[in-house]
């Protein structure tokens, strides 16, 4: 069932609840939401030990565009909106740009009190090719011509997605499901920001002060790996970097569930007597 809690430009944001236990936010990466994306699987998994709220991003399902221009604020303020419905504290999991968003988030927001990452996708190094300087300008000028397949191909060409491999998937039912949401790549190509094109993450990048579990697959690119590892260093004081055997990009729920009960539930262990 979905609901709502407002935002406080007053968007309405779309979600789901389901379990039981300590609350735990599951933050998407770019273009996906609870009707398409692994989020949704993911909470059936977790929702044996977690009370998990899934949620559509701006301008994704349920969630209108925003009463109020994009910006990575609205954005924080969304999430916090979401941990008030929780009771004013939650966990959170972020994937993808959805990591770089829940890292921006537990900078700023006081009631997340424990963070995992996936794959946030920055290129620190000459393993992979830069994001160009000008991606979000490209973006915003087929935007507005309206060309949403051409974001897509321009999304999935800067991923590493070959020629032939994107003409395959305009062929593929899916396709036309991304379509009506390619015009939030450029927030979330924002949402990345200056950092991460070829060079190291500056050290102050970021002030997470909880928890931290950052964390990529085995399989995956080299660069997503050494991107991690160099997120890992910057991210707070206190992260553990973990690789996931045998995972790409696009994990498994069964492998990466039972990684985030086992950190998550230390926080239960360790919390001490209540006075």
């Amino acid at each position: 069932m979905t609901r709502f809690t407002t935002s406080a430009d007053g968007t309405d944001i779309a979600y789901s609840v389901t379990g039981s236990g300590p609350a735990l936010i599951l933050v998407d990466g770019a273009m996906c939401h609870r009707m398409f994306g692994p989020s949704t699987e993911l909470a059936s998994v977790l929702d044996k030990n977690f009370t998990v709220y899934t949620y559509d991003r701006r301008g994704r399902g349920e969630t209108g565009d925003g009463a109020t221009p994009w910006s990575l604020e609205r954005e924080i303020e969304d999430i916090d909106a979401l941990i008030k419905e929780a009771g004013g504290s939650a966990f959170a999991f972020g994937v993808s740009s959805g990591a770089v968003l829940a890292m921006e988030a537990a900078s700023r927001l006081p009631g997340i009190s424990r963070l995992a990452i996936y794959e946030a996708p920055y290129v620190v190094d000459d393993t992979f090719k830069p994001r160009p300087a000008d991606i979000v300008q490209q973006m915003n000028d087929l935007l507005a011509r309206d060309d949403r397949s051409g974001m897509l191909s321009a999304f999935m060409k800067i991923v590493g997605a070959p020629a032939i491999g994107i003409a395959m998937m305009k062929l593929m039912p899916w396709w036309r499901k991304l379509k009506p949401v390619a015009h939030t790549l450029p927030w979330d190509l924002t949402i990345l920001g200056e950092d991460g094109r070829g060079e190291k993450l500056p050290t102050d990048r970021w002030h997470v002060k909880v928890p931290t579990l950052a964390m990529d697959g085995g399989k995956s690119p080299q660069y997503l790996r050494n991107a991690m590892r160099n997120v890992a260093e910057v991210a707070g004081k206190d992260v553990e970097y973990r690789t996931l055997p045998g995972q790409t990009h696009m994990y498994k729920s069964s492998v990466m569930a039972p990684a985030l009960v086992e950190f998550f539930s230390r926080a239960q262990r360790t919390a001490g007597p209540i006075a």
